[in-house]
């Protein structure tokens, strides 16, 4: 099939679940311009590339349409899920892979924005954070699930929620906390369950595993190198004996010399034989190798407010060549028997979200959204992953290698195109430059009667 003719099917297939079909024009064409390689995809560059003759009315019509009109992010993501699932190979595996993304933003005004840990620029800066989860299989992933973090102040602060239009539905949630009930729904909506993946922002999170658990699925989530376990042999001393006075022990103890370790100490306690050299994928400059150690221990947060001992996981080392010290932890409930290079392979799989957002953002604009609302930034997001979508289904479908095999092309701008809020007076840009020729004018100035000369006592002026 033509790929617009794919294109077509696929955003018909998306406007069946959007409402009054007075969107389903602008569904298509702002689909249609967050693939198009120009270089910034906000509302305006998009409207111009798509009507270059219309603009304002087509930028009025995309803008209330990513800004004010009311269709559902979850059940349009829900939609561009069914359609590109279908098209990936789980015969390597099922990965639910959690992340958050940070938006660097100026002002105070722009929905959750707040100084705040910014993955993008690896620092604490003013910024908006986004919340995602992906499900991924070795070749390909997508983000099923994506929402704004509102930070405490914003989520206490009734003049701002009304102003950037929160939901009075949303309260203050961590992020792990919104990670635990985006699973929740997608366990629900009946997708093939996965392993787990997340970083330590996530996994150092004791509620954020135990939910994981309680939902029957497995994972692989970084550590600090803080964090306590017991080494396999060791463990919580027993409940204490009953004496037959007062009521019985409830809990697990702890005693003078018998404590947890980190994980740090417990890495650098490890003799040389335990640790491998492992390689667990093919990376664009060579393979991907590092030096890996596995051991079975048990979390130890608070287990002396506990009643039975958590169960052994694994926890898994990376101390790369070179290193003082080792760089990576992380804890998982995979398999006891599981090989060495399978466990770091499985837990090396949340690479593909950084290759979500890189995409995302350079290619999709997903970063690229201009306004300050609740709405605004969440059907931009949505858009930007359907988008996304299209193109993840038409790779795998295609066995193409190229990402941008089935992208359209974009619109030649008028020449006397003057974007948004440049000055009144701006003049087209062949004007700027004084050897340019001057542009041919309708009127023949020869057809103008010349006006006579102005006589005064001394002097003759001429008026032009």
């Amino acid at each position: 099939m033509n790929k617009i003719k794919e294109l077509e099917q696929y955003t018909q297939y998306l406007c069946e679940v959007i409402g009054h079909a007075d969107r389903h024009e602008s569904l298509r064409d702002y689909c249609r311009g967050l693939m198009l390689p120009i270089a910034r995809k906000s509302v305006e560059p998009l409207a111009a590339h798509i009507a270059p003759y219309g603009v304002s009315a087509k930028h009025q019509s995309l803008h209330h349409f990513v800004s004010k009109s009311d269709w559902s992010d979850e059940t349009l993501l829900a939609r561009v899920r069914d359609w590109v699932l279908p098209a990936m190979k789980f015969e390597g595996g099922v990965f639910w892979i959690v992340d958050d993304t940070g938006y660097p933003k100026k002002g105070k005004h722009s929905v959750g924005v707040a100084r705040q840990y910014c993955g993008q620029l690896g620092k604490q800066d003013n910024c908006q954070v986004a919340v995602s989860l992906s499900v991924a299989c070795e070749t390909a992933s997508l983000p099923v699930s994506y929402r704004l973090y509102l930070p405490k102040e914003w989520a206490d602060d009734e003049q701002r929620r009304r102003k950037a239009g929160v939901p009075d539905r949303v309260e203050f949630a961590t992020k792990p906390e919104i990670a635990v009930e985006q699973m929740r729904q997608l366990q629900a909506s009946g997708v093939k369950p996965g392993v787990v993946l997340a970083d330590a922002g996530y996994g150092g999170d004791t509620g954020f595993r135990e939910a994981i658990s309680a939902f029957g699925l497995v994972y692989s989530v970084g550590v600090k190198s803080s964090v306590t376990v017991w080494p396999r042999g060791r463990a919580p001393l027993p409940l204490e004996p009953h004496c037959g006075v007062g009521r019985p022990a409830t809990k697990l103890r702890r005693g003078p010399g018998h404590k947890p370790v980190s994980v740090r100490e417990l890495a650098q306690g490890l003799n040389a034989r335990q640790w491998q050299t492992v390689c667990w994928r093919q990376g664009v400059n060579g393979d991907m190798v590092s030096r890996f150690a596995a051991a079975r221990v048990r979390a130890a947060h608070r287990d002396e407010k506990r009643s039975t001992l958590r169960a052994e996981e694994w926890l898994l080392i990376e101390w790369p060549d070179g290193e003082p010290e080792p760089t990576k932890y992380w804890l998982s409930t995979l398999p006891s028997a599981i090989q060495l290079d399978e466990l770091v392979k499985t837990t090396k799989m949340r690479w593909r979200i950084e290759r979500d957002y890189q995409d995302l953002k350079q290619e999709f604009g997903l970063d690229h959204y201009e306004g300050r609302s609740w709405r605004g930034f969440h059907h931009h997001a949505t858009l930007s992953i359907a988008a996304y979508g299209f193109l993840v289904a038409q790779r795998l479908n295609s066995g193409a290698v190229k990402k941008n095999a089935a992208r359209p092309k974009p619109s030649a701008l008028p020449e006397d195109y003057i974007p948004r809020g440049s000055s009144a007076g701006t003049a087209p840009r062949p004007r700027f430059n004084r050897h340019a020729a001057p542009l041919a004018r309708r009127r023949n100035c020869a057809d103008f009667t010349p006006l006579p000369l102005l006589r005064l006592k001394h002097r003759q002026f001429m008026t032009q």
